[in-house]
């Protein structure tokens, strides 16, 4: 099982082309949709002391995807994210609890130009050498965020009484980084 006393201390940068955000709501209340941002950059830095180490990342939110250009191009406009007002969500990390193999990330999430402190359960998924010569680090991370939060309250009422989207949004994290 990875520990996280396996890292080597320094700068670790996430490689965009392995990490990504994806989310899941609840639409209707009967399903899930599901979706992923893929522009994701930032950095982790790896202290002495493990639980006090800092991740900082920035997410292009245009980069969203949901498999459906309708539903894609809503979410980026003003009803949702403001993407031309508000191009990037960013993480900045506050705190890091946990031993083994359980631990929590706690940061300030920034959505749509609202900034609140969120908690991510966090799982080390191991340090490995690379072909090119690099050494990478992987990690996960899931949490739930209330969309209405961030202000995020685009909402049409249904007739059965429920709502056309969810508040409660699930966040799935796979981060890969490379040591600088």
């Amino acid at each position: 099982m990875p520990n996280l006393d396996d890292l080597t201390p320094g700068t670790w940068n996430i490689d965009p082309s392995h990490s990504i955000v994806s989310f899941v709501a609840r639409h209707l209340v009967i399903t899930k949709v599901r979706g992923t941002f893929g522009d994701v950059s930032g950095t982790v830095v790896i202290a002495d002391d493990k639980l006090a180490s800092t991740v900082q990342a920035t997410v292009g939110m245009a980069s969203i995807t949901t498999g459906d250009e309708g539903r894609d191009g809503h979410l980026k406009s003003a009803d949702f994210f403001d993407v031309e007002t508000y191009p990037n969500m960013t993480f900045v990390s506050t705190g890091i609890r946990g031993d083994g193999a359980e631990y929590v990330l706690t940061g300030d999430l920034t959505i749509k130009g609202v900034t609140k402190s969120v908690e991510l359960d966090l799982e080390f998924e191991g340090v490995s050498p690379d072909p090119w010569g690099g050494t990478r680090v992987g990690f996960s991370a899931i949490g739930e965020i209330n969309r209405r939060d961030f202000g995020l309250n685009f909402d049409v009422k249904v007739d059965t009484g429920g709502a056309l989207v969810g508040e409660k949004i699930k966040l799935e994290i796979e981060a890969q980084a490379v040591k600088a």
